[in-house]
């Protein structure tokens, strides 16, 4: 347990107001938030998640999925328990959905750990990071003094002040739009789209690296207007070079949806190629969809099978190798050096 952060007293009967993100619990003593994880005690917030780890893993970036960030590289993947939506599809509600076994693990640790695994960086990923923003922001700063990347992989579920003070240390993000409709939002998620679009620009304007993933669920948010709404949205308030990241969907927790097929990808993919440059599809093992292409020549800059990279059609600041137009992509965050041993 430690004191959170992003919360005020709410009055009488000991109450608090906890207003990480937009749900703006008001938490009564002894009672916890939407997210399960952020306690009223005796008056005090408190997360019971700090520094308490589920997993912690070396993964490619290519995972997270990130491809335009660092191709090639690894990154110390760190998950914890809990999440503030409660997504019947989530494909890692074992640790999000449910209580699951943690073992401490603190910041200084974790930087430790990254170093000697030699990552490029560290993600906090597998459940929603957002709730572990206290423990993601104090990892982040160390990891930024030894020239480590930050990673997160988010719902993008958060208020704005709280990412505002996380952004000066996070390098790139992954942000899941589940669906470009608000009632997907209301009725599966529990929650609502607009605070997630609105913290994508947010990040996108702090000159964060962003892409973007919506896992493909036939019968819920497989129309393709709505893939053309999110492109749209994607090409004039992010740049039409932001990748997008198309998941086929698997039935593994709550929701019956069948799994995704492949014709269902492609057709997404078709609407969102419209305004987007730079799409990607996952959960499939594909050709078309997995390599990143020049926007203006058609060369092929990022080749990849698998988690196997062949960067080589990128020039050395990361942008084509044949016309030098279309780019660039991320090779290493602009203010590191190498990390430390």
């Amino acid at each position: 347990m430690k004191e959170a952060r992003f919360w005020e007293s709410a009055g009488g009967e000991g109450r608090v107001h906890c207003f990480l993100c937009p749900h703006d619990c008001q938490i009564a003593p002894g009672k916890v938030g939407v997210c399960g994880q952020r306690e009223n005690r005796d008056g005090k917030l408190y997360s019971r998640i700090y520094a308490r780890a589920t997993t912690a893993a070396l993964d490619p970036i290519e995972k997270k999925p990130l491809y335009h960030f660092m191709p090639g590289s690894s990154v110390l993947s760190l998950g914890t328990v809990g999440c503030n939506f409660k997504c019947p599809f989530c494909q890692n509600w074992s640790i999000s959905q449910v209580e699951a076994e943690t073992e401490e693990l603190l910041p200084e640790a974790a930087v430790g750990l990254a170093l000697r695994k030699r990552a490029a960086g560290i993600a906090y990923t597998y459940n929603e990071p957002m709730i572990w923003l206290e423990y993601v922001i104090d990892t982040a700063r160390l990891a930024r003094e030894k020239g480590l990347a930050n990673v997160l992989v988010t719902n993008g579920y958060v208020n704005e002040a709280p990412l505002a003070e996380a952004l000066p240390f996070i390098d790139a993000m992954n942000i899941d739009v589940k669906s470009f409709d608000e009632q997907f939002y209301k009725d599966l998620c529990k929650g609502t789209l607009a605070p997630v679009i609105a913290r994508a620009e947010q990040a996108r304007a702090a000159g964060v690296h962003v892409e973007i993933t919506n896992l493909v669920i036939p019968g819920y948010n497989d129309r393709s207007a709505l893939y053309e709404e999110l492109a749209g949205w994607m090409a004039e308030k992010l740049g039409p070079r932001t990748p997008l990241h198309l998941s086929a969907h698997f039935p593994r927790y709550r929701l019956k949806a069948p799994a995704t097929g492949l014709q269902t990808l492609l057709a997404a993919r078709e609407a969102a190629l419209k305004h987007l440059r730079h799409v990607y599809l996952g959960n499939v093992n594909v050709t078309e969809g997995a390599d990143t292409r020049c926007g203006e020549c058609d060369a092929t800059l990022v080749k990849r099978s698998g988690y196997e990279i062949d960067s080589s059609g990128l020039d050395t600041e990361g942008r084509c190798g044949s016309c030098g137009i279309d780019g660039p992509l991320v090779l290493r965050p602009a203010w590191s050096g190498k990390a430390e041993d």
